[in-house]
């Protein structure tokens, strides 16, 4: 009798009503053991985390096709909601400094993006999708529209987006600033019904119209610029109340951690020291960009750290708010690259692809 090869995964023992049962316990747990840390993202970071370890541990539950897409709908309608009119103002008032500023950020991401992709650090255009300066979420979703592994996306993204935040923090701290933490929230408060049934046509519309259209990441672009003109036109008012954006961000958090497997943990490891030298390469040299907006700007030197910081714009405003800075500048930077970052990255990511494709040796 012949034994079975070691490369075959074994089947999982576990019913699935267990599996989804430890996935939400441990998904809860890592939210609270994160929220407690103050660690940027932790509604999306836990329930990823906990579907990376069911994953690795032979997990068999996969989230359904049309939670996902509709929980990406209601990203986008968030990200839409943050596009105020008055970002436009602020960016117009000064558009010099958020040119270069935001031109500056963007170039030294892509550098460094095409660095770690020329020394194959991580396979295809991952790094380069991995490298962009803001957007976590919205990258990860369009990387993996684009071919790209959506997964390893997403460990360069948030190892990011925490170290930035750490960064970030620590300099406020140094600068006299308050403790930086998020206000309690509200999960359940009184929501107007005729604006959240409005929000939720849209988000369900959107999703519908995403499967007709040759759009990737359709179902997360689709409801964002729709719902950013009618937002901004006063034909609708967003309302997304705090459960269904927890709900939503634990959908895709899932959705990204169950396609983990043991290789891909180990390529991630073994990436990491690279990664990590290429984030810190990022934030010296938005730091350096940060000192120039000071010398040749007369922005106050927090402001300025605060408006360059290569990602983290959550966390970011919180520190903004919480210390002595002009909140409107730096959130304004913040969005207007977070714009230029969505509607640039696809294109940039494709030509630099096609690009290095074509010199490498056959």
């Amino acid at each position: 009798m012949s034994r079975p090869s070691p490369s075959v995964r074994p089947p999982a023992t576990w019913p699935l009503p267990a599996q989804w049962g430890a996935l939400l316990a441990l998904s809860g747990t890592l939210v609270l053991v994160l929220e407690g840390l103050h660690i940027p993202a932790a509604l999306l970071l836990g329930p990823m985390g906990a579907a990376i370890a069911l994953s690795v541990l032979e997990g068999t539950v996969r989230v359904p096709h049309w939670p996902f897409t509709l929980a990406q709908g209601v990203i986008g309608c968030m990200i839409a909601r943050t596009l105020q009119p008055a970002i436009l103002h602020e960016a117009l008032r000064d558009w010099p400094l958020f040119l270069g500023g935001v031109i500056s950020v963007m170039l030294a991401s892509v550098v460094l993006g095409c660095l770690l992709t020329r020394w194959r650090v991580l396979p295809g255009t991952t790094a380069l999708w991995g490298s962009s300066p803001g957007a976590a979420s919205v990258m990860v979703l369009m990387a993996g529209a684009f071919g790209a592994d959506m997964r390893l996306v997403a460990f360069m993204q948030y190892l990011r987006v925490m170290c930035v935040a750490l960064c970030a923090s620590l300099v406020a701290r140094l600068w006299g600033a308050g403790g930086g933490h998020p206000p309690a929230i509200d999960w359940f408060p009184a929501t107007p019904l005729l604006p959240f049934g409005e929000t939720l046509a849209l988000v369900g519309g959107g999703v519908a119209l995403a499967r007709r259209l040759p759009i990737p990441a359709g179902p997360l672009l689709v409801p964002l610029v729709a719902g950013t003109i009618l937002q901004d036109t006063n034909a609708m008012s967003l309302t997304l109340p705090p459960w269904l954006l927890a709900a939503s961000y634990t959908l895709v958090g899932w959705s990204i951690g169950l396609r983990f497997t043991r290789a891909i943990l180990l390529h991630a490891a073994r990436a990491a020291p690279r990664v990590l030298a290429a984030i810190a390469a990022l934030i010296a040299l938005c730091g350096g960009m940060a000192a120039l907006l000071v010398r040749l700007a007369h922005i106050d030197p927090l402001t300025a750290y605060l408006a360059t910081s290569p990602g983290g714009a959550d966390s970011v405003a919180i520190i903004a708010v919480s210390s002595h800075v002009d909140v409107p500048f730096v959130m304004a930077m913040q969005m207007v690259r977070f714009v230029v970052v969505l509607l640039a990255m696809p294109a940039i990511t494709r030509l630099l692809a096609r690009r290095m494709t074509d010199r490498r040796p056959t």
